[in-house]
Formats: C-alpha cells, structure tokens, sequence
C-alpha cells in the first residue's frame, strides 16, 4: 500500500507552480529541483546547477541569494566546480537551499523573472555539457533485489537454494573502482580478460563475448565524513543520504565467472559504471515513499528502522542498436528492493568504515517478479537461453558492439512528475591492440 504523502509535501504537490513554463509531463519541475555540475562551449568552466523544466537555473550566479541562517555565511558552496561541499552540510542546510530555491523560481516571486536577469542566470539544457556531480571517492555497490538474487542463484544453484545463507541477514557488497564512473553519455568499450568458454580445459584471454548492462539506483552520501572506527546504525542514516541517481553497472558475465571465485567481481566491473547526471534529493522524493519489503528474519538491531525508505520509482531500460530503432526491454521498479539505502549505509558503516561526502553507493541490479521486469540480459535471455527480440527485426542474448543502453526513470505525483533524466552509455568494440 502506498503511503499518504506528508501534508507539507501534498500541498506543495498542488500549490506550487513556477514562473518557468513547462508541460504536465516534464519531469524536472518545481517539485523536483535535482542538483547536477554543468558547463557550456561558450563557458568551460564547471558549474553547480539545478534543472527547472528545459532550463538550468546556474547557482553561482544566485549564490548572495542563500541568505538563511545556516547558508549565509557557506554561500562560496555553490561556486565550487562540484556539489561535495554543499553535500557536506548536512540536511538542516539542505532543507533550506531546497525552500529558498522553491522561492525563488515560484510564479508569486519576481526576484528572477527580469528578461534581463534571467539570460544571465539560466542556461538552456539542451546547450548543457553535463559532468559527474561530485568528486567520488569511493563506490560501493550492493546486491539487494531479492528477485535478481533469486533468479541469479536459480541459474547457478538450483531452484532448491537459490539464496546464499548469509543474503537475508546483511546487505551483501562489493567495493567498486570509483575512477571508473562515468556521466551519461560516456561510450563504454568492451573489455578484454581472462573467460573459460569450456569447463575442465584452459582459460583464454580475449575481448568479452557476454556483455551486460545491470539496472540500478544509487545514492550519494552527504553530512559531515565519519571518523574510522565510527558507526551509523539504519534508525540514524537519513541524514547522510543526499539523493540518488540512476546507475548502470556495466558487467562482462564471462569474465565475472572465470574470476569471482574466492574474492568476488573485478576485472568484469571495473570497465566503466554510468550514472545520470542530476541527483535526485530525498527531498524530493519524500511524496513517494512506500512501505519498506518485509523482512524474515528480523535483521539485526543495526539494521532496523521504523520510517520508510523504499520508493516508488518507475524505471526503464532501452536498447538502441545501431540501426537506431529503440525497444524497451525492461520494466521495473525500485519498490522490489529488498535492503533499504539506510541499511545498506548501515552495514557499511558497521565494522567502522569511515564515510566522506560524494561516496556513491549502487543498489544492485533490481528486478521485479515478471520477466519483462528482469534488471539485466543476464536475467532477460535466462543465461542465454532464449533470446531477446528487438522492434528492428534483430535479437540479443548479450549487448553487441553499437549497443546503446538507455535508462530512465521518474515516479508519478498529483499532477506531476519527478524524474532523474537518462543513464545512457554505447557499448564500443574491444581495444585488442
């Protein structure tokens, strides 16, 4: 059952509208306001903005503007080349750059909307070259969709026991290679490695034959960075979220299996890690908060936290050969996630690893029950069993060089849309020089 949106959250549904016009089906509205970094051709430099409709509103050059008590004197954060030390303040301060940005562009203030005004402080985003959002010093990325763990363990270990015995005790994990995570529309190549294509005979080294993109929301961390040997239980962790972005965790499968045993993926993901620009605050995301999955058994004391943190986000994922003909192959929803955001912060903190603004830490590859809802080809060609058919008359078990892999996502409210912008990366043939 969905929860009743808070009533702070429902009148804003309702009451609020903007000086800038845009249709009932964007999803950058009012409501919304993601952060992202942006430059121009015509400026170079990196710039922290926010999307407003078809616009984004340049908050270097409004920067005087947050004039409350907790950001008068931390103006300078939103002249920085990346959203790391605004993420820094915590949410009190968060919580008051979203309402005087919500003042500010609403239809009743007139601050902004001089002609002359508004040409120096937004910028068209069709004219935006968009960058990472924050300085990633670490990544994270969790495996916690009970349907994903559940058709993967299926594929490897049978229908008996599908699930490892630790999976419903603790968010399971693997630490990424943040240099590797790219913005939306950074071309992914194929990568070369290490695959046994016959069990019982020698590995061989070439480029990877089963190429995979993986569905996933990510969050970014925020507040103050944690000391080592700190803790953040769940019922405490809100408060270090900042927002969430949509994420593809590009995966070679062949090079995964030959190399995951005894210590888990590498090489097979370490090539490239797409997330869309703009984040997604949890602000934002408030009005659409569902109960959290039912968890049996109890998880630990750490774990556990009464408020909701599951949503409902829609999320889809587009093929795009290079015939230029688009199908949608997947469906799903971030609902099916059985570890929350808390909990996974929670788990990762829990041993004392300290955390630092600008952290990235990825869902796992969510799937839902159906199998048009599968969050990977892994999933969707059942181990490349049966193939996928696309609308140009082609079909795919695993991505082919010219591939692009395109993912969305947005949730509905009462009249509006908030949406994350696209996660899109083109699969590039193999380097074998």
């Amino acid at each position: 059952m969905r929860q009743k949106p808070t009533r702070q959250s429902f009148v804003a549904a309702v009451t609020m509208k903007s000086f800038i016009n845009y249709s009932a089906s964007s999803k950058f509205p009012i409501e919304n306001l993601p952060y992202g970094i942006f430059s121009t051709k015509d400026k170079p430099e990196k710039r922290i903005g926010v999307a407003i409709g078809d616009k984004i509103l340049n908050l270097n050059a409004i920067a005087n503007y947050f004039d409350g008590p907790l950001l008068q004197s931390k103006q300078d954060v939103f002249c920085r080349d990346c959203l790391n030390d605004f993420m820094s303040l915590g949410r009190p301060a968060w919580l008051e750059a979203r309402s005087k940005l919500q003042e500010l562009l609403s239809a009743s203030n007139h601050t902004l909307q001089d002609p002359e005004v508004r040409s120096k402080i937004f910028v068209a985003q069709k004219d935006a070259i968009m960058h990472l959002p924050a300085k990633i010093g670490d990544y994270t990325d969790f495996y916690s969709s009970i349907n994903h763990a559940t058709n993967v363990g299926i594929m490897f270990r049978g229908k008996e026991n599908p699930l490892m015995p630790n999976w419903k005790y603790l968010p399971v994990g693997y630490h990424g290679r943040a240099s590797s995570v790219v913005v939306s529309g950074t071309p992914i190549r194929r990568p070369c490695g290490q695959t046994l294509p016959v069990e019982g005979a020698a590995p061989v080294f070439g480029p990877s034959r089963l190429m995979d993109f993986e569905l996933e929301v990510a969050f970014f961390v925020g507040g103050p960075s944690t000391n080592l040997g700190d803790t953040v239980p769940a019922s405490k962790a809100h408060d270090h979220i900042f927002g969430m972005v949509l994420m593809n965790d590009w995966s070679a499968r062949d090079i995964q299996k030959w190399e995951y045993v005894p210590l888990g993926p590498f090489g097979s993901k370490n090539l490239g890690t797409t997330i869309s620009p703009w984040i997604v605050t949890m602000e934002a995301l408030e009005p659409f908060k569902i109960p959290n999955m039912t968890q049996d058994p109890e998880p630990f004391p750490y774990l556990q936290h009464d408020e909701s943190c599951n949503f409902d986000i829609k999320l889809e994922v587009d093929l795009k050969p290079p015939s230029g003909v688009v199908t949608t192959i997947c469906r799903s929803n971030f609902k099916y996630m059985y570890w929350t955001p808390r909990q996974q912060l929670a788990h990762h903190t829990v041993t004392g690893c300290n955390i630092n603004p600008g952290d990235l830490m990825g869902s796992g590859t969510i799937s839902g029950t159906t199998s048009d809802s599968y969050g990977s080809m892994l999933e969707l060609c059942w181990k490349g069993t049966h193939t996928i058919p696309l609308k140009d008359g082609t079909t795919r078990k695993f991505l082919q060089d010219g591939d692009e892999v395109i993912i969305r996502g947005h949730c509905v409210g009462d009249g509006y849309k908030v949406g994350f912008g696209s996660c899109t990366g083109k699969l590039l043939p193999a380097n074998t020089k």
